[in-house]
């Protein structure tokens, strides 16, 4: 089990999520913190990953990424939709295309909640606490 590995990626993880929630806060567009709730999720996964000292997936499919780790954490179907939608915010080099659109504000806040309790859960999981990350 490699701790410190996982600590590093818990930490880039928490800072996409407080900007995320300061985003969210000043009322910002909900595609940028769609894209760092993404990039969240991501790193609190692949946090599980360098855990286990796996192969860190070059990926940013939530959904993919989840499938290497679930032996780890457990995850309910409604939150497996949530992966799916928060997959979809990141956008390679976020150009505009016809299908372009900004997020509901609600889903956002469902996603960002998600995260907020990802996060915490895969601290338990790892028997980290989060004033080491914090």
């Amino acid at each position: 089990m490699n701790k410190i590995s996982s600590k590093e990626w818990l930490t880039i993880a928490y800072h996409d999520l407080q900007s995320a929630i300061i985003l969210y806060k000043a009322n910002h567009y909900t595609d940028s913190i769609g894209n760092d709730l993404q990039q969240s999720i991501e790193k609190i996964l692949k946090s599980i990953m360098a855990f286990q000292n796996i192969k860190i997936l070059k990926s940013h499919d939530l959904l993919e990424i989840y499938q290497s780790v679930k032996d780890m954490i457990y995850l309910e179907d409604d939150e497996l939709l949530i992966l799916a939608l928060a997959t979809e915010y990141f956008k390679e080099g976020r150009y505009p295309n016809p299908n372009y659109s900004l997020p509901p504000k609600e889903e956002i806040k469902e996603v960002l909640d998600f995260t907020n309790s990802l996060f915490d859960k895969v601290c338990i999981i790892l028997e980290i606490d989060k004033s080491e990350i914090v």
